[in-house]
C-alpha cells in the first residue's frame, strides 16, 4: 500500500535514537532547571511581553537560554519520525491501527487538557500547556507501537 504521507521507515530508528534521549534529558532540564550559561544568546522573537521589560513590542531580539528550545525541537521532530516513519510491512491493518491510535491520543491529549483546565490553576496550568504540547505525540507513540506489539504477539501466537 502507498502511503505518501508517511516517512520511508529508516527513519524510525532516527527518531528513536533522538526521542529517548531527548525525553529523559529535556525533562531532567526543565525539572532541575538546568541553563548553561554558553547557551544564553540574542534570538529574535515575536510577541514579547517580558517581566524584565516593559515595553511590550510584536518584534524583536531577547536575551534566553536557548536549551529548553532545543530539547522542544528534538522532541517534536524525532517524535514525528517515530510517529509517521512507514513499517517494515505497512498494510491496510497498520493503517487502521494507525488511524485509531491517533485518534484515541487526540481524545486522551484533550481529556487531559480539559481536565487540567477545570482544576489546574496559575503559574502550574501554564506548566501543563507547554507539557501539553508534546502529549499528543507521545499518547500517539504509546498507544500504536503497543497496539502493533499486541498483532506481532498474536501472530506468533498463531504460528
Amino acid at each position: 500500500m502507498n502511503i505518501s504521507y508517511l516517512l520511508p521507515h529508516r527513519f524510525k530508528r532516527i527518531g528513536w535514537f533522538v526521542f529517548i534521549p531527548s525525553c529523559i534529558l529535556g525533562f531532567l532540564v526543565v525539572a532541575l532547571d538546568f541553563e548553561p550559561d554558553w547557551l544564553d544568546l540574542y534570538l529574535p522573537a515575536i510577541f514579547i511581553d517580558s517581566f524584565s521589560d516593559s515595553q511590550e513590542r510584536l518584534i524583536g531580539i531577547i536575551k534566553s537560554n536557548f536549551l529548553n528550545e532545543i530539547f522542544g525541537v528534538l522532541i517534536i521532530v524525532s517524535g514525528l519520525f517515530v510517529a509517521f516513519s512507514k513499517e517494515n510491512n505497512e498494510d491496510e491493518y497498520i493503517s487502521n491501527i494507525r488511524l485509531n491510535s491517533l485518534v484515541w491520543a487526540t481524545y486522551v491529549n484533550y481529556a487531559v487538557l480539559i481536565i487540567a483546565i477545570l482544576f489546574v490553576y496559575d503559574f502550574t496550568f501554564l506548566w501543563v500547556m507547554i507539557f501539553n504540547m508534546f502529549t499528543i505525540l507521545i499518547f500517539f507513540i504509546i498507544r500504536f507501537n503497543w497496539k502493533l506489539m499486541k498483532l506481532k504477539k498474536s501472530l506468533n501466537h498463531e504460528k
